[in-house]
């Protein structure tokens, strides 16, 4: 039993510090805060309420069945990291080009914000929590620490799979924190500090998403290698 639960322990810390900067609830959380921009504080908690059910049902969904859907559809995971890295890098691409004298524009109207506020109940899925949130990268960390953790015996199995549902757990408690909070720390930083983070965490967002596609792109020209040979 002692060893059981310090292998549950040691998975558990593993599983957070794995996913922590796939993820990255804080910085992710401030290249989201224009979409929470026009919210008040109950809209602001009932979006992020949902982003965060969303991003635990594709973790808890990917660690335990993503293995079999994969399967059905004959997709691998470097496709997946190819995909989710390209969407990625259009959804960085598109905050770096965005014009916040347009954004400003639309607060003068109200109308307008009641049609922008139907608009990101439409995106709160995505592209909010995937890809941004809980994307490829995510999703290739959760495949392999499933994997790693898989054991005949079942007992051990599912110690291991609990220890990385309870990561899981953890991860979307920061996701909800951090998201629900941002504009807290914004408005200590001020406005024009804003601008400079928002468009700094987008560049770091297209690059994220670029190294995610390049690995899927290394890991496909690899087994096509292996392949031929």
């Amino acid at each position: 039993m002692p060893i059981h639960f310090n292998t549950f322990i040691h998975l558990i810390f593993i599983g957070f510090v794995a996913l922590f900067p796939v993820v990255n609830p804080l910085g992710t959380a401030f290249i989201l805060s224009p979409y929470f921009s026009d919210l008040t504080r109950k809209e602001r908690l009932s979006a992020v309420k949902r982003i965060t059910f969303y991003s635990f049902i594709i973790c808890a969904v990917t660690l335990f069945v993503g293995h079999w859907i994969l399967e059905l559809f004959g997709l691998s995971i470097p496709i997946i990291q190819l995909a989710g890295g390209i969407m990625i890098c259009k959804i960085g691409w598109e905050f770096l080009s965005s014009n916040n004298t347009d954004a400003q524009k639309d607060k003068a109207s109200s109308s307008k914000e009641l049609e922008k506020i139907k608009e990101l109940e439409n995106k709160l899925f995505y592209p909010i929590t995937f890809p941004i949130t809980a994307g490829a990268g995510t999703i290739a960390v959760l495949f392999t620490l499933s994997a790693q953790s898989a054991d005949k015996d079942i007992s051990i199995y599912l110690v291991n799979m609990g220890a990385l549902f309870i990561s899981v757990i953890g991860i979307c408690l920061l996701i909800f924190i951090f998201y629900l909070n941002t504009n807290r720390l914004i408005s200590y930083i001020g406005t024009h500090n804003e601008e400079i983070i928002n468009r700094v965490m987008a560049f770091l967002i297209f690059c994220v998403g670029l190294q995610i596609a390049s690995g899927g792109i290394i890991h496909l020209v690899k087994a096509g290698f292996n392949w031929g040979n």
